[in-house]
C-alpha cells in the first residue's frame, strides 16, 4: 500500500492550525488588527440577511449585531429556523430565496 507523502507530521499540523486561526467576534471583543471592508467592494453587494430565530450556534442577539454592524440591504427571518434552515425550514428558506432573487436580481 502506498504511503501518503502529504501527511504531516503532529508538529506540522499544530502549526498549521495556528496559521489558520481567525479573529472572531463571537468569542473576543478584541478586533484590533482586523481588516474593514470597503464601501467599493463590499458594500457594491447586495446583501439580505435571514435571521434563523432558533439558531444555536449563531445566537438571535449576535445575528443582530451583525446586523447592526454590517446592515444588509434587507432583513426577512424564519422564526423556527435552526443553524441550518435549508434542513429545518427547507419550504420557507426556498420561498424567501425565491422573493430574494425576484426582487434583486
Amino acid at each position: 500500500m502506498a504511503k501518503n507523502v502529504y501527511q504531516l507530521s503532529p508538529l506540522e499540523d499544530l502549526v498549521l492550525a495556528k496559521m489558520l486561526v481567525r479573529v472572531n467576534p463571537i468569542v473576543t471583543n478584541n478586533l484590533a488588527g482586523t481588516r474593514s471592508f470597503s464601501e467599493e467592494r463590499y458594500g457594491s453587494v447586495t446583501r439580505i440577511y435571514i435571521v434563523c430565530g432558533e439558531d444555536l450556534t449563531v445566537p438571535e442577539d449576535y445575528q443582530r449585531w451583525m446586523i447592526s454592524n454590517f446592515p444588509p440591504k434587507e432583513v426577512m427571518e424564519i422564526k423556527d429556523a435552526d443553524h441550518m434552515a435549508m434542513f429545518s425550514k427547507p419550504q420557507e428558506l426556498c420561498a424567501l430565496l425565491l422573493e430574494i432573487a425576484d426582487k434583486y436580481a
